[in-house]
C-alpha cells in the first residue's frame, strides 16, 4: 500500500515537473515574439505612420499611402522583406526611400502579420 502511494505521489510530482517545463520553453518563445511585434509597431509607428493607417483600423493620412492591414490583399506579407531591406522605392509618388537591417525587417513583417484583415 506505501508503495502505490508513493509511487503515485512520485508520478504527479513528474507530470508536474514537465508541465512546468514545457512552461519554460512555450513562454519565452511567444515573449520573443510578442516583443518582436512591439518592435515592428515601433519601427512603423516611426517610419511610417506619417503616410500609412499601421493599425487595425484608421484611414492613412496620406489618401495614396495604403493601410498595412491591408497589404496582404496585394502581396503576400513574406514577400515585403526584401524591399524593406533593400529600399521600397515604389508605393506613392513622394514616399521616402527607407532602408531596414535584417533584424527590424523580421520585426515589421512580424507587425504587418499581426494586424492584416481577415
Amino acid at each position: 500500500m506505501r508503495s502505490t502511494t508513493l509511487w503515485n505521489t512520485l508520478r504527479s510530482a513528474s507530470i508536474a515537473g514537465l508541465a512546468c517545463l514545457s512552461l519554460c520553453f512555450v513562454l519565452p518563445a511567444e515573449a520573443a515574439e510578442k516583443s518582436l511585434i512591439d518592435k515592428g509597431e515601433l519601427l512603423v509607428r516611426k517610419n511610417c505612420a506619417p503616410c500609412h493607417a499601421i493599425g487595425k483600423e484608421g484611414d492613412s493620412p496620406h489618401k495614396e499611402a495604403p493601410p498595412f492591414r491591408t497589404l496582404s490583399a496585394k502581396y503576400p506579407i513574406d514577400d515585403l522583406a526584401e524591399s524593406l531591406a533593400e529600399g521600397i522605392v515604389s508605393g506613392h509618388p513622394d514616399m521616402p526611400i527607407f532602408v531596414f537591417s535584417p533584424h527590424d525587417v523580421e520585426a515589421i513583417i512580424q507587425y504587418m502579420q499581426s494586424i492584416q484583415a481577415q
